[in-house]
């Protein structure tokens, strides 16, 4: 790890100030916020992230950890712990597709430090780039190349790549936001913004190091997800390669709404499989107004996966995917679901 400077300022305004200050002082300065520091401090004992200055948001956590919901959405303070949020009686009962990718994601320990806000920024746990060993790195190192490409690339993504990055986004919790659609509200030195979070994380392209829509100095302070028909009848499936403490293989979060069998509205979005949370768009309109059976289930999966490229030894994961789409589905319209 290499020396920084650790600053505490006492308030979430202070801190963009003091971090926008060292910046435009000092242009090779460069800033890195602290949450729950789970993803933060092991990059940097890597020295894949090396920040020269630290600033501690969590004198101002009380303010932004509170969970609400009001019957029309669903408020969730970007400093709330996982573990709260996945325990909460609202999320549990009427986005139980939240509780559950909160639930199977990492340890108990590590569910009881992690933020909402930091987990969603949770940077991919590709080989290559958490070592900094490996010189092809296009994440770390912009235009060196890619050494998943021709390495071993058993977990990395089939969908959203680019020949200059396959590497995964294996968050959990992002998948359920991307079904729901959820809004993230932000706050930085140009003030306070809300986006979709569908447009907080990038594709690759060219652009490997880039990974999201973040001005320099914003900060995440809530999420934002609507109620709606589909979201007390949903549903998070993960496979992986263990039962726990594992990252996924394929992940799916579902969110339906049926008439009888009839599919008024379908929410599917991919984790373990993607360079980023990724909405399954084609096998959602491939299931708008059908009945859903085990036969239309598989056609929306096969859909779902028409643009993937696989490489050396991640082939498998379109089938494996294509399963989760079908078991996430069959298993979404089965549940019995409480009105009101």
């Amino acid at each position: 790890m290499q020396p920084f400077h650790y600053s505490r300022p006492p308030s979430l305004a202070e801190a963009i100030v003091a971090s926008a200050r060292d910046q435009n002082r000092t242009p090779d300065v460069t800033s890195a916020f602290l949450a729950g520091g789970t993803t933060l401090v092991d990059l940097m004992k890597l020295n894949v992230m090396q920040p020269s200055r630290v600033v501690d948001l969590n004198p101002s956590a009380r303010e932004f950890s509170s969970i609400r919901f009001d019957g029309s959405v669903l408020r969730l303070g970007a400093f709330a712990k996982m573990a709260t949020a996945a325990d909460h009686p609202d999320v549990v009962n009427h986005f139980p597709v939240i509780a559950q990718s909160l639930a199977l994601a990492a340890s108990a320990q590590l569910r009881n430090m992690a933020t909402l806000g930091g987990n969603v920024l949770q940077r991919t746990r590709c080989a290559y780039f958490r070592d900094p060993s490996w010189t092809a790195c296009n994440k770390r190192s912009p235009g060196s190349g890619c050494a998943a490409i021709g390495g071993a690339n058993r977990q990395h993504a089939v969908l959203g790549s680019s020949e200059h990055c396959i590497a995964t986004y294996h968050g959990d919790f992002g998948q359920a936001l991307m079904a729901l659609d959820a809004v993230v509200a932000l706050v930085g030195p140009d003030g306070a913004r809300s986006i979709p979070f569908a447009s907080l994380h990038l594709l690759p392209g060219r652009t490997p190091h880039l990974e999201t829509n973040l001005r320099k100095g914003e900060i995440i302070t809530e999420i934002l997800v609507p109620a709606g028909p589909w979201t007390r009848r949903s549903r998070y499936v993960k496979v992986r390669d263990r039962q726990s403490y594992e990252f996924s293989v394929a992940s799916v979060a579902v969110a339906l709404d049926l008439e009888g069998d009839i599919v008024n509205d379908v929410r599917i979005a991919l984790g373990g499989l993607a360079t980023v949370p990724w909405r399954a768009f084609d096998a959602e309109q491939r299931l708008q107004g059908k009945e859903l059976n085990e036969t239309s289930a598989t056609e929306a999966a096969r859909a779902a996966f028409a643009g993937a490229v696989a490489h050396s030894h991640n082939a498998f994961k379109t089938k494996v995917g294509q399963a989760a789409i079908v078991r996430a589905l069959l298993e979404t319209a089965a549940l019995e679901v409480r009105r009101g």
